[in-house]
């Protein structure tokens, strides 16, 4: 092992542990030792943790979205560019996919030498705690569920996903900019209903499509981040939205996504109607969180309790409605073969979830402000003020 080795490894272990003097005594033996020798060590063991990963479930935009989370910037930043550096030592194939995502990442990596320098803009102590700190992260990290083939194993074949200038995407995108837009409650959620109505006919067709296919298509999955705050209720809107569109959620907290299995037209559905619905969930919160201010005195403990209590009814509340048009959707369809096409490929998802999921855990959420839970239940269906309000359901977590 090699001086910088030793020190990486003095650092790394000081890094893990709870004395924080110890950890600068080797943060400072880093940065009187050998800069190149130091960067050189440093990328390499960067390079061998990332490369651990792809084989043990996790993709670039996971790891990304981890080191966004509990990271700096800097240090995050020095990561995604570490999966551009790793990147050339990948075994071949490498699928289209990967590579799609460092770009969007904008994972960048030009020459090894003087890497980190580059990186410090002047500040070479915090860019080797940077670096440090993401090294430990990455060496920590769990296995998780296997998603995709990871670069070097064979393709396994899979229904084609939507185009994403597809013109049914494209009226989909228009009617959530729209709901997104509204200030209506009621007008935002007619929007997201047609929205799901399209997705809705949309995945039917491509089931009937696919059943007489000469080589069936098989559930894939995705990642969906739930960061803090609020974490529990955005699961469990990820857990809604998936339902409605034939797909199964499984949320882990402590990396701080969902994981949602289903075939390619539902995830896609799941994808765009998320995202959309987290906005207006958002916005609505805010809109009545102002309108509560005028009426009493809260503090922050008052605020969070309305706050995850609206996104919690607002879930439920728009989980439902999205099943309501997904079940007019199938309802409108008149070929016979379409109930068992559907639950044919219902059985398919649950099978894979527990394929990869063999031990899950059931969260149950708790409502801690009437106020929000109202609140949240009329932003999510203003047009239906006499609805009865559901329980909450538990969220599905690995064990």
């Amino acid at each position: 092992m090699s001086p910088a080795e030793t020190l990486l490894d003095d650092a790394l272990a000081a890094a893990r542990g709870t004395d924080v003097r110890a950890a600068e005594r080797a943060l400072d033996a880093l940065v009187v030792g050998d800069g190149a020798a130091v960067d050189a060590a440093l990328l390499a063991r960067l390079a061998r943790a990332v490369g651990r990963l792809w084989p043990r479930g996790w993709q670039p935009v996971d790891v990304d979205r981890l080191a966004t989370r509990r990271l700096t910037a800097r240090g995050a930043r020095l990561l995604r560019d570490t999966l551009a550096a790793q990147r050339r030592a990948l075994p071949a194939p490498v699928p289209v996919w990967f590579d799609e995502q460092l770009t969007d990442l904008a994972a960048h990596w030009d020459t090894d030498a003087g890497w980190l320098d580059r990186r410090a803009d002047g500040d070479r102590i915090t860019a080797l705690r940077d670096a440090v700190d993401a090294l430990v992260l990455v060496e920590s990290l769990p296995p998780i569920a296997v998603l995709r083939p990871p670069p070097g194993a064979a393709a396994v074949p899979l229904a084609a996903v939507p185009a994403t200038g597809s013109r049914m995407l494209d009226r989909v995108r228009a009617l959530l900019a729209k709901a997104e837009s509204s200030g209506y409650p009621a007008e935002a959620e007619a929007f997201t209903a047609k929205a799901q109505e399209l997705m809705a006919r949309h995945s039917i067709d491509a089931a009937l499509l696919a059943a007489t296919a000469e080589r069936p298509d098989q559930p894939g999955g995705m990642r969906l981040g739930t960061d803090a705050p609020y974490a529990a209720a955005k699961a469990l809107l990820v857990q809604e939205v998936a339902a409605a569109n034939r797909c199964e959620s499984v949320w882990s907290d402590d990396l701080g996504f969902a994981t949602v299995l289903g075939f390619p037209a539902d995830l896609a559905a799941v994808e765009l109607l998320h995202t959309s619905l987290l906005v207006q969930a958002t916005a609505a919160m805010l809109r009545g969180r102002g309108d509560r201010s005028g009426r009493g005195k809260g503090g922050g403990r008052r605020t969070k309790g309305y706050d995850e209590s609206f996104l919690n009814a607002f879930a439920l509340r728009i989980g439902e409605r999205l099943r309501a048009a997904s079940t007019a959707a199938a309802e409108e369809h008149a070929d016979d073969r379409l109930l068992p096409v559907l639950a044919a490929r219902s059985d398919a998802v649950r099978e894979r979830a527990d394929q990869l999921f063999p031990g899950t855990t059931r969260h149950r959420l708790q409502v801690r402000d009437t106020e929000g839970w109202s609140s949240g239940t009329t932003a999510a269906d203003r047009a239906s003020l006499d609805a009865g309000r559901p329980a909450p359901r538990p969220l599905r977590g690995p064990r």
